[in-house]
């Protein structure tokens, strides 16, 4: 069997490939719409398509991967993922191309719930935390890299090239996945490998918090700023893509970082992950400022390095502060929940912002008009503003929330770290 830290890129290779079909697709939506229309509804399903067919099947795709194995499952998925890739490439139609994106969604699915039994079974102990983490560190890679990465494919192949790039990584991901152990019928059920018992811990579940609110509070910013930049300031693909790197960069730094402060200082990962979140509230609210028809664009970079700066401090370390609270010998299990949080939420929020989006847009200008400016068109910019307000507004409230909720979590888990000190010295 060949090494396990080459199996290992194996798996991080066809997941990669997940969070860029999140984040970098909507950047497409433009010369999508026209060259297959721009009916707001199938044409959202581009990404939303992916975003529900992934969410839900996350789901079907545990119960079918204990039944028929996760290696089978694995490969399966990867061949779904691909003939998904192959459709969306060739979509003579908005419709075709919406079911390939489906079948995108349903084949990553099955990638992602067979990873983690695959990733327990490779790895133990310490070797299995690091794959975990490093897992969950290329997924937010692969998120921050999906606009520019995307908006430079655009501009080279047209929308065809997103998906046919897509398609060449989960091919060679393919070739690679032959290699993998047979993990078959008979052992660990995907119940075991997700132990969502580890919830109850109140550090894990606030650990937890962090990436949803990554996913809510950068990811669907990252998803919709090139649509924004675009509907808004005229901006072309190119362009854009090049501009997200201004959120794309601190999320690549952040990590390193943060981990020499902590070295030399006493700062805590609570302290992080609650700048954290203020970068993603502030950062959030000085977007739906300054992202405006009569403002330069330039005005909208500092608010974007701090969305970026919200997602990337506590990248390199939230994974390693949520199992320091679960047992030893269910790291895997746990790391397996806190991903399919990470990942799950990133597609249901991408959804609900354009849902939201492409509402309030179309209710102020009904009409092919209105559906182009929902997709990112440039002509009404004020009214694709209105939209933007909307979206981002109901997102930064949530973060809000989820910020508050991680600082009582953690209160709570210090009590009991305190509670139960007490009771070790009192024996």
């Amino acid at each position: 069997m060949p090494r396990p830290r080459l199996l290992l890129a194996v798996i991080l290779l066809a997941q990669f490939v997940i969070p860029l079909s999140i984040s970098g697709t909507a950047v497409a939506l433009p010369a999508i719409a026209g060259d297959l229309g721009s009916d707001p509804t199938p044409l959202q399903w581009v990404v939303n398509g992916f975003n529900v067919a992934f969410a839900v099947c996350t789901i079907v795709w545990g119960a079918c991967s204990d039944r028929i194995g996760y290696t089978r499952s694995f490969r399966i998925g990867i061949a779904i993922a691909i003939a998904g890739g192959i459709v969306s490439m060739f979509a003579p139609n908005i419709a075709v191309l919406d079911a390939g994106r489906i079948i995108a969604g349903i084949g990553s699915a099955a990638v992602l719930t067979s990873s983690a039994p695959i990733l327990s079974h490779l790895f133990e102990g310490k070797a299995r935390a690091q794959a975990f983490a490093l897992f969950g560190t290329i997924s937010g890679l692969g998120l921050a890299a999906g606009p520019a990465l995307s908006g430079l494919l655009l501009s080279a192949w047209g929308w065809q090239g997103i998906f046919a790039a897509h398609t060449i990584v989960l091919i060679v991901a393919f070739i690679g996945a032959a290699r993998l152990p047979q993990l078959g019928r008979g052992g660990t059920s995907l119940r075991e490998i997700l132990d969502f018992s580890a919830l109850k811990a109140p550090k894990f579940l606030a650990m937890t918090l962090v990436p949803i609110a990554g996913a809510i509070g950068f990811v669907t910013f990252l998803t919709y700023l090139p649509s924004a930049l675009g509907a808004i300031h005229g901006l072309t693909a190119g362009v854009t893509g090049a501009l997200m790197l201004v959120m794309t960069i601190p999320v690549l730094i952040a990590p390193v970082a943060v981990h020499r402060l902590m070295e030399r200082s006493h700062l805590t990962p609570t302290a992080i992950v609650a700048v954290s979140f203020a970068c993603l509230i502030v950062g959030g609210i000085g977007v739906l400022l300054l992202l405006r028809p009569d403002l330069p664009v330039a005005l909208g970079v500092t608010p974007m390095i701090l969305l970026g700066l919200g997602f990337g401090l506590p990248l390199g370390f939230v994974d390693a502060e949520a199992l320091a609270a679960v047992p030893a010998e269910r790291a895997g299990a746990a790391s397996g929940v806190i991903n399919l949080f990470r990942i799950g939420s990133e597609a249901v929020f991408v959804a609900a912002y354009a849902a939201i989006l492409a509402a309030v847009i179309t209710t102020t200008l009904p009409g092919t008009t209105g559906e182009l400016i929902a997709s990112g068109s440039p002509g009404e910019p004020w009214i694709y503003h209105s939209g933007l307000m909307a979206a981002a507004g109901t997102m930064i409230g949530l973060v809000a929330i989820a910020g508050v909720t991680f600082l009582a979590l953690t209160r709570a888990a210090n009590r009991s770290a305190v509670t139960a000190r007490q009771v070790e010295v009192a024996r």
